[in-house]
């Protein structure tokens, strides 16, 4: 599907992979709204961009809708979804304290998962409304962000491992499903990547990560999900797809 003059949602728009994909997609000439529970930062990206923002908590149902709705107000009905919005919350099952509470637990998976499928069936609904495009009848394209997590999980990322990986087996089935509108659904799993997310980790962790990695052996670049986000969009042969980029890094058990 050609990126130009089409209208995207980004959600966690304003920072990290979400912030370098509107700009990857703005660069192609696709008109974004950058959806963000951090308002601010979100205003100063779009202004950059010359899109817009939108303040929207993935968690909240509420947010959500009246996020989209604004959404299609402001730039018309998009063509493309791309969930970037998610929180890392590090916690064993049983700690010193005693069994993780729920609440961190829901939480985790409230934002990662639920924020995720909300986003996606509200946006594939809509999509199902436009017209089809050229000889392939396409309507639109939903790309979700999952994590090496998924596979690869380490002691302490039971809820966020979780949550990736409900995400990754929630792509064939949504793929589908959708197939007969002409919306595809891909996910990328992200590894080691330079982002606010992974700045907060002290440097020792940071560099006894990337040291597993096998090539390049260093962070990756939020601009490499973006380039493979445009990818994705332009290429319609994939669909249903989990791709890994993440430099062949496999994590061992710490």
């Amino acid at each position: 599907m050609d990126i130009q003059g089409q209208a995207a949602i980004i959600t966690g728009g304003a920072s990290g992979m979400g912030a370098a994909t509107a700009e990857k997609l703005v660069e192609q000439g696709a008109k974004v709204c950058l959806l963000d529970k951090n308002y601010q930062w979100a205003q100063d990206m779009a202004k950059k961009l010359k899109g817009h923002a939108i303040a929207c908590d993935v968690a909240d149902n509420d947010s959500v809708e009246q996020a989209l709705r604004s959404a299609e107000e402001l730039q018309g009905k998009a063509r493309i979804c791309i969930n970037c919005a998610g929180i890392a919350s590090a916690g064993r099952i049983v700690g010193r304290e005693g069994p993780m509470a729920m609440a961190d637990f829901n939480r985790v998976i409230e934002v990662n998962l639920l924020g995720t499928f909300n986003v996606m069936r509200l946006a594939a609904a809509s999509m199902m409304q436009l017209d089809p495009l050229g000889k392939s009848q396409a309507r639109g394209i939903i790309i979700n962000t999952a994590s090496i997590a998924a596979y690869d999980g380490q002691i302490g990322q039971a809820a966020y491992s979780a949550a990736k990986g409900a995400i990754v087996s929630l792509t064939l089935p949504a793929a589908r499903e959708f197939a007969k509108f002409g919306i595809r659904v891909n996910t990328i799993a992200p590894g080691l990547i330079a982002t606010p997310m992974l700045a907060d980790m002290p440097e020792s962790v940071r560099e006894s990560l990337v040291a597993q990695t096998q090539f390049p052996k260093r962070l990756g670049y939020p601009q490499e999900y973006a380039k493979l986000v445009a990818h994705m969009i332009d290429n319609e042969l994939i669909n249903g797809e989990v791709i890994r980029l993440d430099g062949a890094v496999r994590l061992a058990a710490k």
